[in-house]
């Protein structure tokens, strides 16, 4: 927990024009080992990608971003909220190192989809 709290103040420093409008969440994500390597989906609905931050560390992989409220006109006033906008982070860990696979990544209907490819 205290290395999630630390990861999301140091996101926060990093982030130039970063403003926390709420709580850090956690999406949900599906992980497949193929016979390339792994298949990871994470449900990032609304995130662009310029907002996401993937990062490799021996058998992790640690997704971070933000998710921004971009769609609302000057002046509105909001009636009911639903939706996090706020920052994410997801740490996924595998059995074996993933140092040195090729990452390929790309958003497929509110899916960031991620190809660790052997190397």
């Amino acid at each position: 927990m205290a290395k999630s709290i630390n990861r999301y103040f140091q996101f926060l420093a990093n982030s130039k024009d970063a403003k926390p409008s709420g709580k850090l969440w956690y999406p949900a994500a599906d992980v497949y080992e193929t016979p390339e390597g792994w298949l990871v989906k994470v449900e990032l609905a609304g995130v662009s990608a310029e907002d996401v931050q993937l990062e490799i560390n021996g058998n992790q992989l640690y997704i971070a971003g933000c998710r921004r409220d971009r769609g609302c006109a000057a002046g509105a006033t909001y009636q009911q909220m639903e939706i996090t906008y706020s920052h994410f982070e997801k740490t996924l860990r595998f059995p074996a190192s993933i140092e040195g696979a090729r990452v390929e990544h790309n958003f497929e209907n509110g899916l960031l989809i991620i190809h660790l490819k052997k190397a």
